[in-house]
């Protein structure tokens, strides 16, 4: 599933610097943990600075497609359904 952190941060009029100080972190920690794998403690952590629900920093499925991941490689594969 695709995370859409720095869509929702632009949404919110935030910039990642704004929100690393509303945190308490540092700019380049939170850039990592949005570029990189974050927990779900910090997720939830980044909905709280943000002011959103944590579903909200995740991106929506589409109604017209399936995806699946490979099990070999790890990549999306979607699916159209007619």
């Amino acid at each position: 599933m695709d995370l859409r952190i720095k869509e929702v941060i632009k949404e919110k009029g935030m910039t990642i610097t704004e929100l690393a100080d509303k945190m308490g972190i540092n700019r380049v920690n939170l850039s990592n943990m949005v570029n990189g794998n974050p927990t779900v403690e910090t997720l939830n952590k980044i909905a709280d600075a943000i002011g959103c629900p944590v579903t909200e920093l995740f991106e929506q499925p589409k109604k017209d497609a399936l995806t699946i991941n490979c099990p070999h490689c790890g990549k999306s594969i979607n699916i159209k359904v007619e």
